[in-house]
Parts: C-alpha cells; structure tokens; sequence
C-alpha cells in the first residue's frame, strides 16, 4: 500500500487512539480552532471549519468539545497558531511533508529536525521535496452512495479532475483552487462525505525494504505524537509483511 495522503498516517493514529484520545481529540480541536478563527463560525459558510467539524465527528469527538473549540476561536483571546510545514527525507529515500499548527515555530522547527535525525532522516528546506507531490482537494464517499458509472457522471457535473472508486470508497479529486466548489456541488448532490480536506498526494510511490520500513514507522509514529502535528504525508510504499505486523 502506498504512503499517499493520510491513509497510512490514520492507521496508525487507529491503532493507538483508544489509549491517546484526548490527544487526538487535542489536535482536532487546534485545527476547528484555528478554521473558526480565521472565518466565520459557521461551517455552513466556513469550508475550512466545515471540513475540521467533519474529521472530528469521523473520529467521535463530543458535540460540546467541536462547539468548545469553535467558540475559542472566536473570542479573540486564545493562543495564536502558526501554520507551518516541514519537508524533508526519511528511511529508504522516502519524501515525507509534515504539516503544523504551532506557538511556538522554534520549538516546533527543533523538535523536527531531532525526530528526522534520530530516524536517519533529513529535515530539508521549504519545498524540497513537495514538487514530488500533488496538492489536492480529496472529497471522499462511502461505496453505498452509488456505482462507478454515477459517480464518474457525478464528478463531471462538480467539475472534479477525478473520481477513484475502490472496495469501500469513492474519492473525488480537484485542484486547490476549486476544491471548495466542487466540494459544495457532491455534497448538493450525494449528501455530507466521509472526508473532505486539501491533501499532498504523491506521484510515485517508493518501495520501502523492510528494514528501512521499520525506522520510518517508528519515524511516523513520533512525528504523529506530537502534538503540534496535525497531518503527515509521504511516497512511501511498505510491503505486506509490514502492513500485516501493524495490524495485528
């Protein structure tokens, strides 16, 4: 399976967050702070809040905390994030672009640098790796709501480059710029998506050996944890064998 978009960074936030939920719930709540800050506090007129209001529900996070955090970011009196992103090289030559909402960019800066190190990465400048990558809106419905036929005439009439029909999903793809158009237009259409948010989708996948494979997931992992992480993305490829060893 492929690093693309935040597949693999969801199974393995999955896998631990019975026991780090708070911690999730923590970085869902900075990223519908910081969209209720910087727009109106309704998702009906806010794209940005609408799709940080859906991500949380899709994790279970509690009505009273989404409203906690939307009213946060309206008050004017909160902490002031900065969005930052980090690129760089991790184990086996893979690119990984990791995505930010920090206080404090110096801190945050170091401790990237640290975990890269540590993995026998390499923290790279701004850009140094995301021409390897797509920047893309990613609107994401289960399998149910139609077959392969209406959802491809369904990305026509929203104007998506895109539809990918999987097992369980139907993916719809744009460029940034119209992201928020043809998001609006599915959803006048098929309902409220699963998932919907600008993604860096990468345009080859590296297969990774699994020695090195190891080291970038523990590499994943950490950047995962911390907390002012929101969103990791890499051109890995993992082979079977490793997919199976996170499962089980």
């Amino acid at each position: 399976m492929a690093g693309h978009s935040q597949f693999k960074n969801i199974m393995f936030r999955k896998g631990r967050q019975d026991k780090e939920r708070s911690k999730l719930f923590s970085k869902l709540a900075r990223e519908i702070t910081v969209s209720s800050k910087h727009g109106l506090p309704d998702p009906a007129h806010n794209p940005r809040l609408r799709a940080a209001i859906l991500a949380a529900r899709a994790e279970n996070m509690p009505k009273d905390n989404i409203e906690r955090a939307i009213k946060k970011g309206q008050g004017g009196d909160g902490e002031n994030y900065d969005e930052v992103r980090y690129e760089g090289y991790g184990p086996g030559g893979t690119a990984l672009i990791v995505e930010a909402l920090t206080d404090n960019r110096n801190r945050t800066a170091a401790d990237m640098r640290a975990a890269f190190s540590k993995y026998g990465g390499t923290l790279g400048e701004t850009n140094s790796v995301s021409f390897m990558f797509d920047h893309l809106g990613v609107v994401t419905y289960p399998r149910s709501v139609g077959s392969d036929d209406d959802m491809l005439e369904a990305a026509i009439e929203a104007g998506a480059d895109e539809c990918i029909s999987a097992d369980e999903t139907h993916t719809f793809l744009s460029g940034v710029d119209g992201y928020a158009q043809v998001r609006e237009a599915l959803e006048a259409k098929l309902g409220v998506p699963e998932a919907a948010a600008i993604e860096w989708r990468p345009q080859n996948a590296v297969p990774v050996p699994d020695e090195a494979g190891t080291t970038l997931i523990r590499l994943l992992e950490v950047l995962d944890d911390h907390d002012d992480v929101q969103h990791v993305y890499g051109n890995y490829e993992l082979s079977e064998k490793l997919l199976k060893g996170l499962e089980d």
